[in-house]
């Protein structure tokens, strides 16, 4: 068996879904929510500080309206959680201050994490909250969340948080035990072979094509969802464990090194956290393809991109807005802030440098994207 080196860690990030908290119809599973609750407190007492985020706002309001199906539309799904977030986080602070915690609320929405400032205070407030001996219960913002800015499921959030609070492990519980070979509830196996995959040392293609055969009945997301936010976490350092948040005492079964859930490892190197913000935060508004030498000089050789090698531009953006990188295969190379927008950057590429500021009339930039405002393709998604 493999040493999972949990019991040196001091920050959590816990992340529970909505089939975990909440009963078939809706309303909140109290008995779940308080043995939850206890496993958390128990941590603290440890000396560990531990993040929760916590889907079940819509769930809850759907409880609490005595609704017999899921919003449909967004704003029926706003105003769903409208009514349950605070219900949610009603009993929340009920059961923690009975253990004698205090817990903080955070909802969150991708806006947030678009700009680099918005980042950094989420960041910051996060951390003063650690220092104060609150428990941060995080949610997506639902009720002013749209489509265009939704994170669109509590995985990536929570993956999202705890690559930028530079946590020591991310817990996702789930409704399963953790990754298959196949789907063991899947009637359409043919006889194949079902094996539980306990460990993964790394994040591969044929891992994710495992995944895609396997699914947890959540609401906005299955087994790919939680491994694409996996995907995010070990990027950042952070090794992530997927387990069955409907097993007793799961957190205290983690934390004791017991083999529940599928571990997958953090990477040897992470990104800096500036690295981090540029590759999962802010959201690409468009893409500039690029030619095999300047697809060389920005992998192989550390460089920033210049307007020669830039062979088409698509979408439309702004000056300092971020920009997927792509080579003529359409391969995605990397991400990064260009210092154009889309109008300006149609009428340089192809150009040396030198020959910019005649085209535009004024002063301009050397690089369309700096290699300080650069991150490569380290599996990134967008």
């Amino acid at each position: 068996m493999f040493c999972r080196g949990i019991k040196n860690i001091n920050r959590i990030v816990v992340k529970v879904g909505t089939r975990v908290l909440t009963y078939p119809n809706g309303k909140l599973n109290l008995i779940y929510m308080e043995k939850l609750v206890r496993q958390i407190a128990d941590l603290q007492n440890q000396g560990k500080e531990v993040l929760l985020v916590s889907s079940g706002a819509v769930g809850a309001g759907i409880g609490r309206l005595n609704l017999t199906t899921r919003p449909a539309t967004l704003p029926e799904k706003q105003a769903v959680a409208a009514v349950g977030q605070g219900y949610l986080m009603q009993f929340y602070e009920k059961l923690f201050s009975e253990y004698g915690y205090t817990v903080g609320q955070v909802l969150l929405t991708r806006e947030d994490l678009r700009e680099r400032k918005r980042y950094l205070n989420s960041r910051n407030t996060l951390l003063m909250l650690f220092k104060y001996g609150v428990i941060p219960i995080i949610n997506e913002n639902d009720t002013v969340a749209v489509e265009e800015i939704e994170f669109g499921d509590n995985d990536t959030l929570s993956a999202l948080v705890a690559s930028f609070i530079e946590a020591d492990l991310l817990i996702i519980l789930s409704t399963v035990d953790g990754l298959f070979t196949n789907d063991p509830n899947s009637q359409n196996n043919k006889g194949d072979e079902v094996d539980f995959i306990s460990y993964i040392p790394e994040l591969t293609k044929d891992i994710m094509s495992k995944a895609a055969n396997t699914t947890d009945n959540l609401g906005t997301g299955g087994m790919v969802t939680k491994l694409q936010a996996a995907n995010i976490a070990v990027d950042s350092g952070v090794p992530v464990i997927i387990a069955n948040g409907k097993a007793e005492n799961i957190l205290s079964l983690i934390m004791e090194e017991k083999d529940v859930g599928t571990y997958i490892a953090a990477r040897k190197v992470a990104l800096p956290l500036r690295k981090r913000w540029l590759a999962y935060g802010p959201l690409s508004l468009g893409s500039i393809t690029i030619d095999a030498g300047a697809s060389k000089a920005v992998i192989n050789d550390g460089k920033s991109l210049l307007p020669a090698g830039i062979l088409y531009v698509s979408g439309n953006f702004s000056e300092g807005e971020m920009v997927k990188i792509k080579d003529l295969k359409n391969n995605l190379i990397g991400r990064g802030l260009t210092n154009y927008n889309s109008a300006d950057l149609s009428r340089i590429k192809g150009l040396q440098s030198k020959d910019v500021a005649s085209v535009l009339g004024h002063c301009a930039r050397t690089e369309v994207i700096h290699r300080d405002k650069l991150v490569l393709n380290m599996q990134v998604t967008d």
